[in-house]
């Protein structure tokens, strides 16, 4: 067993501050990996602040990040698919059983055994997994990534998260060109998926209830923008969408995303407003639309789309801190001050 630094919450109402966590040996088929960008997931400050407790209560202490960019520094004796010096990327899962029928569809973010990134039990130390706000981390093999040499790696490290949350069901639902394509919401979420929906040749609609995010949706790739509290730009469009995908974790009106879907039309959530939203069936029944929700996505499907980030020089637009600056962003992140997520440059925990 090595240890590393790390940056932690020590409790829900406690700053992140600096530590020392314990990481294991490399194993056979583990590859050892320096740290060096971590993006700032929404995820990650509602675990560090237990705001999650009734589904997954957060155990202290507790280090986030799963949106990992590093280099290999050691590869177990059976590794094969990495070497030293190679570029590496770690997302939101770790392990999972790997013999279920989510396994072996290559789902195994549906696999019942999963082990995430962070505030999950560790099958190898006992107490629970640490995050990538840390200076390395070791990994199976099968659970990393490999990042394609031309991208920018600061911007790289959310497509970990970020990029597949919204690459899967875009992927899913068949997004490509002739489609019609709405975004809901232009945040850390939203502008990756406009990102990619252009880039999958659709026809691309984001909605947003801000007028100041116009020019910024045009520039991410959107060709039209609808402020979605004014009714008559929203008319406009009913019944026409092939494909709406929902980024807005606060509290809205689905149905009036659902009346803007053509027949056999699909909204899919990926935002989590903390209360239930309500849905009325007729919406749903009289044009066959159907309304479903979508998490990360599988290992074979993540690399999928980081080559396809790669061959479309797509990354996420980014503002690179200092770990140093880390409780400060998550208060930024509340305000939505960031366009449009922070990067951590882990070269500045070896400051700490």
């Amino acid at each position: 067993m090595t240890t590393a630094k790390a940056y932690a919450a020590a409790g829900a109402t406690t700053p992140l501050a600096g530590t020392t966590i314990p990481r294991r040996d490399p194993a056979d088929h583990d590859l050892q990996i320096e740290i060096l960008y971590c993006g700032i997931c929404h995820s990650d400050l509602h675990t560090a602040r237990n705001e999650w407790s009734s589904i997954m209560p957060t155990v202290y202490p507790c280090v986030p990040g799963h949106e990992i960019v590093g280099r290999v520094t050691h590869t177990g004796s059976a590794v094969t698919k990495f070497k030293v010096g190679d570029l590496a990327g770690v997302g939101c899962l770790v392990d999972s059983d790997r013999t279920c029928p989510n396994c072996q569809a290559g789902l195994e973010q549906f696999c019942p055994a999963m082990v995430l990134t962070y505030n999950f039990p560790d099958r190898h130390l006992g107490g629970i997994t640490y995050g990538g706000y840390s200076e390395s981390i070791v990994v199976d093999e099968n659970f990393v990534l490999r990042i394609p040499q031309n991208l920018e790696l600061a911007g790289a490290a959310p497509l970990l998260c970020a990029g597949i949350t919204t690459y899967s069901p875009l992927r899913h639902w068949g997004v490509t060109r002739g489609k019609k394509v709405g975004i809901v919401g232009l945040g850390g979420l939203g502008h990756m998926a406009v990102k990619f929906a252009r880039a999958l040749g659709a026809h691309v609609v984001v909605f947003t209830t801000s007028p100041g995010k116009r020019d910024d949706a045009l520039r991410l790739g959107a060709d039209e923008v609808v402020i979605s509290r004014d009714a008559n730009e929203m008319q406009k469009h009913a019944g026409s969408f092939d494909f709406i995908l929902d980024a807005v974790s606060a509290d809205h009106d689905l149905n009036t995303y659902v009346q803007l879907l053509a027949r056999d039309g699909n909204l899919t959530l990926v935002g989590a407003p903390e209360k239930p939203l309500p849905v009325s069936a007729f919406g749903l029944l009289f044009a066959r639309r159907s309304l479903s929700g979508s998490l990360i996505g599988g290992i074979a499907e993540t690399q999928e789309m980081l080559d396809f980030c790669g061959e479309q020089n797509i990354t996420a637009d980014v503002e690179v801190i200092p770990i140093q600056k880390l409780n400060e962003a998550y208060e930024r992140m509340l305000k939505s001050d960031v366009k449009y997520r922070f990067s951590i440059d882990m070269a500045s925990l070896k400051a700490e």
